[in-house]
């Protein structure tokens, strides 16, 4: 069976090589195309006559948001490589590219079909990644993970998403443990105002930028974070809300990755959407507003799932966590029900028994309302640890430490 693959190599010092190479070998490899650009390259690789493209780090544009849109179209990236181009066999890995191969040595074609059959199998990150494919000829193991993701997530209407993950951020910083907050919420971001942090540049749209590329490091992530009082680091959110195209999934999934090497513990503050946006648009194509806060939530060890305890809040939580579990099937969730005062005419006791109820989590966390300490805190850009450290609110952010799931291995779904 022949297999037919793109040339989106961006004039690459080896490509007539590899063009040569290719067209005169006698395996069943066939060049179905070279593309000049990335919207022929994503139009021949819509067309289904094509099992791979062949890219290189000259490939114009080439980032993790193109590699995920050609992995989409059932089109597997391969990379090419100079021999000795340790850098730019790295910044593919980073950008998705699973398999790198070098453009120099003999059999290109019997590599490039080994390594495609190796890509495309269920598990491609074995255990000895190119035992068969040979020197820069490998598919790059996952790299090992080591800090705990928290995703905070809650339903629309303002529950207090970004207040409990900045305590939550404050309280794990205080207690010594390297902690990075990201502000990740695609529809109002809102950690860089509550830390005035105004008039800095974007953390996150800085890091995704380098995520997407492939040059993303944990040096760099610790550069674009701003470190507040106690040791926090903060990664500042969008700026403006209409320009979540730029926060990506594959940016995320970039982020996540180099965020988990630079803090033991990342807590992220997400955005509301759970709805898959294609299927409002009927365009796969098309970015995706809460593609981010879906990959937060698909990759965080423990979801915390905040609503607000009133009748409306306690409604909108139950259907929320009904529909995060359907959206992430196998996320460990909890639920921090806040601002529970007492004048709302139940006991604690039985609105944590209804919640419990309705949303089948157990050990709910209670928050109880304390205007005057955040509004403390708002006022001088502070955490409840700086600004009201004996307030009811901040002793009860210690139970939230505990409410985070034991560190756990995390395999990408």
């Amino acid at each position: 069976m022949t297999t037919s693959v793109l040339l989106a190599l961006g004039g690459a010092s080896f490509e007539s090589a590899v063009v040569v190479g290719l067209q005169a070998d006698d395996r069943e490899v066939r060049i179905a195309r070279r593309c000049v650009d990335v919207p022929d390259l994503l139009a021949a690789a819509s067309t289904g006559q094509a099992r791979a493209v062949l890219v290189s780090p000259a490939t114009p544009h080439l980032d993790a948001d193109l590699v995920a849109a050609l992995r989409s179209r059932r089109v597997e990236p391969i990379g090419l490589v100079a021999a000795d181009r340790a850098a730019d066999e790295q910044r593919l890995h980073q950008i998705g590219v699973r398999a790198v191969l070098s453009a120099d040595g003999d059999d290109l074609a019997g590599r490039l079909l080994a390594a495609l059959e190796r890509a495309e199998s269920p598990f491609p990150l074995g255990a000895q990644p190119g035992a068969h494919l040979g020197a820069h000829e490998r598919v790059e193991p996952e790299p090992l993970r080591e800090g705990e993701v928290v995703a905070v997530w809650g339903p629309t209407g303002a529950p207090g998403r970004s207040t409990v993950a900045l305590g939550l951020a404050a309280e794990l910083a205080e207690a010594g443990r390297s902690t990075l907050l990201v502000d990740a919420d695609v529809y109002g971001g809102s950690q860089a105002q509550m830390l005035a942090l105004i008039g800095e540049s974007s953390g996150v749209l800085a890091a995704a930028r380098a995520a997407k590329q492939g040059t993303l490091t944990v040096s760099e992530l610790a550069g674009h974070a701003r470190t507040v009082a106690g040791g926090l680091r903060v990664l500042t959110g969008l700026p403006r809300a209409d320009r979540w195209p730029e926060l990506s999934e594959s940016a995320v999934d970039g982020l996540l990755l180099a965020a988990r090497g630079l803090a033991w513990h990342v807590v992220v503050d997400c955005g509301f959407g759970l709805e898959v946006d294609e299927a409002l648009t009927f365009d796969t194509a098309a970015p995706r507003r809460n593609g981010a806060t879906l990959q937060v939530l698909d990759e965080a060890d423990t979801v915390l799932a905040v609503g607000s305890a009133d009748p409306v809040g306690l409604t909108r939580l139950a259907r929320g966590v009904v529909d995060l579990r359907a959206a992430v099937p196998g996320a460990s969730v909890r639920v921090v029900l806040n601002r529970w005062r007492g004048g709302l005419g139940w006991s604690r006791d039985e609105v944590v028994a209804t919640v419990e109820r309705l949303t089948g989590s157990a050990d709910v966390v209670v928050l109880p309302e304390d205007r005057p300490s955040c509004d403390s805190c708002l006022l001088h850009g502070r955490t409840l640890v700086e600004a009201a450290p004996r307030s009811r609110l901040r002793l009860a952010m210690r139970d939230l430490v505990g409410a985070t799931a034991p560190r756990r291995e995390v395999a990408r779904r």
